[in-house]
């Protein structure tokens, strides 16, 4: 009888096509894929540092895999694994930690699936990770990620992801191209591009610092593929969004008109001591060009509140920059501090309980933004891919504008593209659906 693993994944999505070209490694070693939940031989977990709460989050998925079955042989890869390898060595149960390089030869460790008495670690020196992997992730949605990128070299004052993840690298176009094509013929309707900083693509395509391609090549190309029927860019930083790539999205084929790019803040003042590589003006500017020609495209936004220094003047000024201006929703991240990142080393280090204040106003604005937004769709006629969950009776889906919508419960339109008209939102803040004519299914 085939050996089962199961697999968790913590954080972006770049985790989660990862994760999938991990577990079809397994495949190829004849091992059988089980839920979490289920009782495995062995559990890999996608670790996750960006927030302070998906550190603490593995404790406890770890406890877990034990619960169902207390043998288990449990293995901890990604980035808090190479950030902090001992200390998950160290957490009870934990048999084996992969860093940045390891993880994907993780099979090559399994020779023993017994329990070991202390976890043992591989993991690399960050500057050994300047080689690429290609991942996308298949057979869990009905959407793929595709990897595209890895790494970064900007030195945002707040970020680890450098020291996790290593410089920034790319995957050749053809790689691209070719798992775009494997992934068309799985009946997946839309892809997502991921990577640490997508925009950057082209940076070590070929091993050098040299951009072969760019990412509007990038972009070109892969809006030629056949069997795709959306396209999505995941996040990208405003310095490399180009107008030249918002107007090849604007006249595209499969790219939906959905962005989402990280401000962080809309105080000048703390844009530099973030490191971050423009102003709130140039910011202004690509959300501008966007809705000039793409007046119903979605806008989100990353933002950090409680970044060291942030006065009460700076965060207002985040506040009101974000309220004026025409973006569809925010996802608001709490400062944690981390370790061996110059921002934990600065002044001006705000209270916890006014991080949290500040937190739940940019929630509450983001709610608004949201519902203002939804309500410029109402009487539009656009089209939904349906997802595969039936919640309370109903079947959710996204617009290629990224409005989410809902309908009464059909198995028959899991994963199935709809056209149709926005009637109204309902009570809990989704729009309702009505149907118009099917075009593809």
């Amino acid at each position: 009888m085939n050996k089962k693993v199961a697999f968790y994944t913590l954080g972006c999505k770049l985790n989660f096509s990862e994760t999938s070209t991990i577990a079809r490694s397994f495949n190829h070693e004849g091992f059988d894929r089980v839920d979490f939940s289920e009782s495995a031989d062995i559990y890999v977990i996608n670790t996750c540092s960006v927030t302070e709460n998906a550190d603490k989050r593995f404790k406890t998925i770890v406890k877990q895999a034990q619960k169902a079955n207390p043998d288990a042989f449990i293995a901890a890869v990604g980035c808090y694994a190479q950030l902090k390898p001992q200390e998950l060595a160290d957490v009870n149960g934990v048999d084996l930690v992969l860093g940045a390089t390891e993880k994907f030869k993780i099979t090559d460790y399994l020779n023993d699936l017994s329990k070991n008495d202390f976890g043992e670690v591989h993991s690399c020196e960050i500057e050994d990770a300047d080689f690429y992997v290609g991942s996308y992730s298949i057979g869990d949605r009905t959407r793929a990620f595709l990897k595209v990128q890895d790494g970064c070299d900007y030195k945002c004052t707040y970020c680890t992801i450098p020291l996790a993840r290593g410089i920034s690298r790319s995957d050749t176009m053809d790689n691209v191209l070719r798992n775009a094509r494997e992934i068309s013929k799985q009946n997946i309707k839309e892809i997502v591009l991921t990577g640490v900083n997508i925009g950057d693509y082209g940076k070590g395509e070929f091993g050098n610092k040299k951009h072969e391609h760019t990412f509007l090549d990038l972009v070109s190309e892969l809006d030629q593929v056949k069997g795709i029927e959306r396209l999505r860019i995941s996040s990208i930083e405003p310095n490399l969004l180009k107008n030249e790539t918002i107007e090849l999205v604007s006249k595209s084929r499969a790219f939906v008109p959905h962005f989402h790019i990280p401000l962080q803040s809309g105080s000048n003042t703390i844009l530099k001591k973030m490191k971050r590589r423009y102003m709130k003006e140039l910011y202004v500017d690509r959300v501008s060009k966007i809705k000039e020609v793409m007046p119903h495209a979605c806008i989100g936004v990353d933002v950090i509140v409680g970044f060291p220094g942030e006065t009460e003047t700076c965060f207002l000024e985040t506040y009101n920059f974000l309220n004026e201006l025409d973006i569809s929703y925010l996802h608001v991240f709490t400062y944690s501090e981390r370790d061996n990142t110059e921002a934990a080393q600065m002044d001006g280090v705000i209270p916890y309980n006014v991080r949290s204040k500040r937190s739940k106003m940019l929630r509450g604005l983001s709610v608004k933004k949201r519902r203002a937004f939804y309500e410029t769709q109402i009487g539009e006629t656009r089209t939904v891919l349906f997802e595969s969950e039936n919640k309370e009776g109903y079947i959710h889906g996204f617009t290629e504008n990224y409005v989410k919508v809902k309908t009464p419960w059909n198995p028959e339109l899991v994963n199935t593209l709809h056209k149709g008209v926005l009637t109204h939102i309902d009570q809990d803040g989704i729009v309702r659906f009505d149907f118009a004519t099917v075009f593809s299914s």
